[in-house]
This record gives C-alpha cells, structure tokens and sequence, in this order.
C-alpha cells in the first residue's frame, strides 16, 4: 500500500508545477490537486467533493469579510494621500537607515490584538507605499515587519491558536504563556526580521501601488491618517478588556468586522467627505479595492480546499503514530507534529489547534511545563510556509515578487522565526 505520505508529496510538487511552471490560476491548481489526492488516497468521490466544498465555505466564510473590509480601508488611505503623509513623517523622524527596525517594532504593537490578515491589509499599503516614495527594496523593508506579525499570530494569546492551546493544554495559564511568549519573540524578531531581512535587499519585486498622484484635493492631515490606520487596532485590542468587564457593546464594537466596518467609515468621513471628495469617487475606490483582491480571494478557498482534504484523509492520526514510539524531548515532538501539520495544511491555525489535541497524551506522560509546551507547538506551526498558506499567497500578491523569490524570502523568514522560537523554548526550559 502506497503510504498517505508519498500521496502528500507528489500533491504538494504538483501544486507548484501547476502554479509556477505551468502559469495555471492557483484557484483551478487547488482544486485539481485537491480532488486527486482525496481520490488516490482512498476517499470517496462524494466524500471528496464534499471536503473541498467545506474547506472552501469555511475559509472563504471567516475571511471574506475581513479581507474585503481590510482591502477597503487600505485603498482609502492610499487613494487619499494618507499612506503618503504617514510615509514621508516616519522617514522625517526616523531616517531611511532605521525603518526595517521601525517596521519591524510598530508590526508587533499592531500585530499584538489583530488577527494576522488584518495587520496585514492595514500594514502593508504603509509599508509599499514607504518603499516606493524613497526608492527602498519593497521585501527588504516589509520582511521585519511581516516577520513581527507572524510572531504575534503563532506564539501570544489571545490569537486563536496560542489561545486554544493554553486553554486546552492542562495547567497552562494565559498570563504566563504571554510573558514567556514576549521573551521568545525578541529573538525570533530579531533573527527573521531584522537580520534575515538586511541579506533580502535584492530580492526584484512589481508590488502593488499605494502611491497616487497628486490631486487637487488636499492631502489628510497627519492624525486623520494615523487616526483610521490605529483605529481598528484600539477597537479590537480593547475587546479584551471588555471581556473581563462584561460589557457587552465594547465586546460588540471589538468584534474585528465591527472595528473594520466602523474604521471604514471613519476613513470615508476624514480621508473623504472631510477633504471634499464626492460619494461617487469613493464608491469607485471602493470597488477597486474589491477587483484587486478577488483572484487572492479564489486562492484562499483553494487553499481551504486543499487543507480539508488533508484532514478528511486524517493526517494527524499518522503523525501521532510516526511519533509514540519517540525518546525526544516532548517539547521538540510537539513543535515537529504541529510542523508537519503545518506544511501539510498550510494553516498555522490549524496547525496549532490539531497539535493540542494529539499531544495531550505525551504532555500528560511526560510532564512537561505546559506554558513551554503551548511556545512551542505555535512555533512548529509556523514552519515552512509555501503554496498552501493564505499568508504566502497575501504576501506573494501584495509585495509583488515569484513564487520562487516567495520561497527564498518569506518561506526561509517563517522557519528562521520558528526555530528560534523552539531554541528559546528549550533554553527556558532550564530555567523552570
């Protein structure tokens, strides 16, 4: 019997010939692959329709409004001169040499309460449109702040995995993992984005344009454009705190697609009406933010597609045999199961979620620090990005570069920051 690994592998090769060699739409790829390997592997014809239906319903179902909402509020501040205005004041008070680093600290303050897509639509025009205006290498000047966020996603709580697993792994304690969590980020940022990212400055790229012309209207003033960019920050951030006070309308207004929508409309008042700008003009803009995302949109539900297949084919029963029989450390297992799951799934969510529920055996057996061990599966499960991974594909898209320079970018980013990160797991573990 051929083995569900090799069936994974050939999957994963094809995907990148169908995508890169053959220049097919990553949408069709996705869905080509997908329905073989449900095929191959054993799963009924019915059985596999009904996976890529769900992972592409599911996937495209929690993003869709946040993507679109995000792309909006990003094409405003870029049609109305404000990624501009902030652009040109960070380079006025920090210099062109100290931006990376900047980037890099303002990617996890932002990145601390927003989930990773958000961040990433709110950041990136700022970042494109830096490197643009003062001529800078666009991947150079975007790896620190990508790597800060993608830091913040795998390793604190409250985003969703690191959450999930410290309320599920016994005896773990949020505000624990969140102080070791910040420990481990220091270096992981530092080792992925800043230097990593200083050997990237030569990576070509055709990134998106959030540099407009100039218009007759007048540019926003400096804290209209900082204050639509933070302001879904502090919404969602302070959906934290009103959850410990039971208040139900900031925990309303924290919802990510309230703040976006409540950001959105600040950022037709100040960026728009207040400037003179017409109604019609903006329903334009707002449009366009839509065509420009759409084909990252069918790559998503692609992607989800892949992955359900993958869990319907029950990955993670294999993984749990390759490593019962294992003398490593628990914690190394536990960042090697949600590895695999990984780059076999390409979601470092469900990574990390899928990974609690295997490892509770071994965490029980070994008696591991349960706060090291929720570290350490969030750094596994940012491993090896590639094809499968909606955050490849943003990034990919966004700063304009191949699949090729993706791999040798971003690809090489995430696993310098998730082996660091289990380093710092296994250097803490001698302290606890």
């Amino acid at each position: 019997m051929i083995s569900i690994w090799v069936f994974i592998s050939v999957a994963i090769v094809l995907l990148v010939l169908f995508i890169s060699v053959l220049k097919l739409q990553p949408f069709i790829s996705f869905l080509l692959v997908s329905l073989g390997l449900g095929l191959a592997s054993g799963l009924t014809t019915g059985d596999t329709i009904v996976a890529i239906q769900k992972g592409i319903g599911g996937t495209l179902g929690s993003i869709i409004p946040i993507i679109i909402l995000g792309a909006m509020i990003g094409k405003m501040v870029a049609k109305s001169q404000a990624t501009t205005v902030i652009a040109d004041w960070l380079v006025d008070v920090l210099g062109q040499k100290n931006l990376p680093f900047a980037f890099m600290i303002i990617g996890f303050i932002v990145g601390l309460p927003l989930f990773y897509s958000v961040a990433f639509l709110l950041m990136a025009p700022l970042v494109l449109s830096t490197a643009q205006r003062h001529n800078l290498p666009v991947v150079y000047l975007g790896i620190p702040m990508l790597a800060s966020l993608s830091i913040t996603q795998g390793f604190l709580p409250p985003h969703p995995a690191p959450y999930y697993l410290v309320t599920h792994l016994p005896g773990a304690d949020m505000g624990i993992t969140l102080g070791l969590g910040i420990v481990i980020s220091i270096p992981a940022m530092l080792a992925s984005g800043w230097l990593f990212g200083k050997t990237l400055k030569n990576i070509p790229a055709s990134p998106m344009s959030f540099v407009e012309p100039p218009t007759a209207a007048k540019a926003p003033s400096l804290r209209s454009s900082l204050f639509v960019l933070l302001l879904p920050v502090g919404l969602i951030a302070m959906q934290s705190f009103a959850k410990n006070l039971h208040n139900p309308f900031l925990e309303f207004v924290g919802e990510p697609i309230v703040a976006l929508l409540i950001s959105l409309g600040a950022a037709i008042y100040l960026l728009g009406f207040n400037r003179g700008i017409s109604w019609s003009e903006m329903q334009g803009w707002l449009l366009e933010s839509i065509k420009d995302i759409s084909p990252l949109m069918l790559t998503f539900g692609g992607a989800g597609a892949f992955k359900e297949i993958l869990q319907a084919m029950k990955v993670g029963d294999e993984i749990l045999k390759l490593t019962q029989q294992s003398t490593l450390d628990p914690l190394i297992i536990a960042w090697m199961i949600a590895g695999v799951l990984r780059i076999v799934t390409g979601s470092s969510t469900v990574a990390g979620i899928t990974t609690a529920g295997l490892i509770l055996p071994i965490l029980s057996a070994s008696g591991a620090n349960p706060n090291l061990m929720a570290l350490s599966i969030g750094a596994g499960s940012m491993v090896l990005s590639h094809v499968n991974d909606a955050g490849f594909w943003l990034y990919k898209e966004y700063f304009g570069v191949t699949i090729k320079d993706s791999l040798r970018s971003w690809t090489i980013m995430e696993t310098i920051l998730a082996v660091v990160g289990l380093l710092g797991v296994l250097v803490l573990q001698n302290y606890l």
